[in-house]
């Protein structure tokens, strides 16, 4: 229901089907199989007039390099800039991007350059230095040059106080950025804060105020009373009842009969009055169509309220081309975030508020509306140029400046397609590249255009794993004996549910995806550096044990022997956590645990989801054991996001999206520090309370070297599979699809992975 919590398990930051923004990857291909893409090559974009035609969901037009926020809007914007970072195929940094660094993959050596070279020292004292380098012969694609102020530029503009994109650089540990962003607020959130009956003027003025109020009791008030409606319609509360609708929503505790003015002044309050990510609440209408656009706009505006450092200490500029950003502590994160496209100050700021001796960095603090006046048409120094969009379709045209020589292809068209049509465009010939769900029927219908096999004369796919993976959660404080949810006894008890859900995975995401995806045995997506490897020491195939440490299946077992031996091995789980066995079934259970227990699946209520054959097949596991396994099919979804926020649910099927880095942070720390309240991690979901992994997690944050943080990742991962509280299950596929009579395949990129898109090397696709 509410769009915060949809987000929060389902979706990522993840690369969509064909960034370059996904490391700002841009290679090129030499005779000798290396990648090669340092020197601008002779001649300019080929003069053919055809299009290269893409095939994508719908955009909402926020191209800008500082407020895209959907994946395809992304993709757009990155074609039109240039990244800072480079990484490699398997998402590395590269460090020495002007002359390159050689990295191999599947066997081949790929040479990657990019715009910079960048030095990370740690230093005795503990803070970290990174010290950047650009190359001194880059140019926007309006021939003006890029320089260092270009980028420090880009960094003030993600750091102001009321700078609300997608980006979170501002909350690095970056020498000077909080003194740097203290002593301003937001004109809506002074207002607000200041209260109705406000009689002070210092910050505001008296209309201003009463604009804003009025806003909040006309059009604020309507968007709540749509929450309510639709909470009302739909059974999670009764006419009027603008508390219940509130809590249904997961917006927070309203008193006994709330008016929705009261619920639209608390939706104020849990996103710091700014309109803009309210939006996110919407049970219908656009805030932004319910109240005026001056008020709109207070979100946005910076008042300043008291004192506050007049640059970030941390970002030094050393001479045109090079700066220095210096973070107080490591965090492995922070290279990722400085990793930003470079805008150019001229164009999104103005070059007369630029002077860095005198702290003032293209714009006036507290005010990006520059910067979101070009929201829409974006300019940069990437491998195209923006055009226009128009009738669904977003024009590009080859940015013969770029510094890794004019694309081949003089134009790209990004074109709006339903996803059930993208595989026919390519068929039918209106589309040459797109992103079709990569479900058995789609995977079958590609093998029959090519007459048997999913890349042939007709269509060419391309398959990565997601950014992601699917899993089954339990959580520990419902799932457990005596309410000790980490004592061995819970976590026999939970292992017993893992070790039937375990073994019925191959059958059932077989049967789903067929070889569009593949079971995974630890609780981390296989694009992950830190993912163990099948080769790797200590590797082990989820609850493949028996409480006694024995090996629960052998070579050469039937499937009918793993199931009878995975139900034998659960019994025995059972009797370790305390229940009491007879005859090879449960008879009673132990104090704080139940013979009944229930699992949420956002099925549709018609059981389509990887997961629901394992859920089948378990319950009848169960049934023999003296479990009873409730299976609750959700038809609407938001029954399980609220359950799951109010700890209500003792386990559910969902998946999590994954990110570059592998800090584990966000999910399983418990945050015992804090009394274990923090109202994210694992404490949201599992549950999970155990210094030592905490101490784990902090450990692998703080330190840049991966073959230091790997074997951390490792014991977190063994340590999380040891509560039971996560099942992995399947890991499955994107797939790009080519038009093989349109694209000359030849100068596709090489070794597409899901960190190095087809768009990684776009300049130097060719059409046949």
């Amino acid at each position: 229901m509410s769009k915060k919590r949809l987000l929060a398990l389902l979706l990522a930051v993840t690369c969509a089907f064909g960034t370059v923004a996904c490391g700002g990857n841009k290679g090129g291909n030499t005779d000798d199989g290396k990648t090669d893409s340092g020197e601008k090559t002779e001649g300019e974009a080929s003069g053919d007039e055809t299009p290269l035609v893409v095939g994508s969901s719908n955009f909402s037009a926020k191209f800008s390099p500082f407020f895209a926020d959907s994946a395809y809007d992304q993709e757009v914007q990155d074609l039109t800039q240039l990244s800072l970072l480079t990484t490699d195929r398997e998402g590395s940094v590269i460090y020495k991007g002007i002359d390159g660094e050689t990295h191999a993959y599947n066997g081949t050596d790929y040479t990657y350059y990019g715009p910079a070279d960048i030095d990370v020292e740690e230093k005795s004292d503990g803070t970290v230095e990174y010290n950047i380098k650009l190359r001194d012969d880059l140019t926007f694609s309006d021939g003006e040059k890029l320089t260092i102020d270009d980028l420090i530029f880009s960094y003030y503009v993600r750091c102001d106080p009321t700078y609300d994109g997608s980006a979170t650089l501002f909350s690095q540990p970056i020498k000077g950025m909080e003194e740097y962003r203290s002593g301003m607020s937001t004109l809506s959130q002074l207002i607000a804060e200041a209260g109705r009956d406000n009689k002070d003027f210092t910050n505001f003025s008296e209309d201003q105020q009463k604009l804003f109020w009025d806003a909040v009791d006309g059009g604020l008030t309507s968007f709540a009373q749509e929450i309510v409606d639709y909470c009302v319609e739909n059974g999670y509360c009764e006419e009027g009842d603008v508390k219940g609708a509130a809590a249904a929503w997961n917006l927070g505790e309203l008193p006994d009969g709330a008016t929705a003015t009261d619920l639209a002044e608390l939706i104020g309050k849990n996103y710091d009055w700014n309109f803009a990510k309210m939006e996110a609440e919407s049970a219908g209408s656009a805030i932004s169509d319910l109240i005026p656009e001056d008020v709109y706009a207070f979100a946005t505006t910076g008042v300043s309220t008291g004192d506050s450092a007049a640059n970030i200490s941390g970002f030094e500029r050393i001479d045109d081309y090079s700066m220095k950003v210096t973070a107080t502590q490591v965090d492995a994160t922070l290279i990722y975030q400085l990793g930003v496209e470079i805008a150019p100050l001229h164009y999104y700021g103005s070059t007369d508020l630029y002077d860095y001796d005198k702290n003032s960095f293209g714009f006036p603090k507290g005010d990006l509306s520059s910067v979101r006046a070009k929201t829409s048409e974006p300019l940069g120094a990437g491998p195209y140029v923006f055009q226009k969009y128009e009738n669904s379709v977003v024009n590009l045209v080859a940015n013969e400046s770029y510094f890794k020589g004019a694309p081949k292809t003089k134009y790209v068209n990004y074109r709006e397609v339903n996803d059930t049509d993208k595989m026919n465009g390519v068929v039918t010939g209106t589309i040459d590249i797109t992103d079709p769900s990569f479900s058995k029927d789609n995977a079958q219908a590609i093998a029959d255009e090519n007459g048997g096999d999913i890349s042939g004369d007709v269509i060419t796919t391309s398959t990565v794993d997601n950014l992601g993976y699917g899993y089954i959660g339990i959580n520990s404080h419902r799932v457990c004996v005596n309410n000790e949810p980490g004592s061995d006894a819970s976590k026999n008890l939970r292992k017993a549910f893992a070790t039937i859900f375990s073994v019925y995975r191959d059958v059932a995401i077989d049967s789903y995806y067929g070889d569009a995806a593949e079971v995974i045995n630890y609780p981390i997506s296989n694009t992950s550096w830190a993912a163990p490897r099948p080769t790797d020491d200590g590797y082990a195939v989820a609850f493949s044990k028996d409480v006694n440490g024995n090996d629960i299946y052998t070579s050469g077992m039937s499937t009918d022997d793993k199931y009878a031996a995975a139900k034998a091995a659960a019994l025995g789980y059972l009797q370790a956590a305390g229940y009491t066995v007879a005859d090879g079934k449960v008879t009673a259970a132990p104090a704080g645990a139940k013979t009944e227990y229930e699992v949420m699946i956002p099925a549709d209520g018609s059981g389509d989801h990887p997961a629901f054959m394992i859920l089948t097949l378990a319950k009848e596991a169960f049934a023999e054991l003296g479990i009873n396994l409730v299976v609750t099919d959700l038809t609407n979804s938001s029954e399980l996001w609220d359950g799951l926020d109010a700890h209500t649910v003792d386990m559910w099927c969902a998946a999590w999206g994954a990110t570059v880095d592998p800090d584990m942070y966000q999910i399983y720390y418990s945050d015992t520090a804090n009394g274990g309240k923090n109202p994210g991690g694992s404490n949201g979901y599992y549950q999970i309370e155990d210094s030592e992994l905490d101490k784990l997690i902090m450990d692998a944050r703080a330190s840049l070297d991966q073959d230091y943080r790997k074997p951390i990742y490792k014991a977190c991962l063994d340590k999380i599979v040891d509560w039971a509280c996560e099942i992995p299950i399947y890991q499955r596929q994107n797939a790009i699809i080519f038009s093989t009579e349109r694209v000359n395949m030849s100068t596709v990129t090489p070794d597409i992975t899901t960190f190095y898109g087809w768009a990684s090397e776009i300049e130097n696709i060719e059409l046949n």
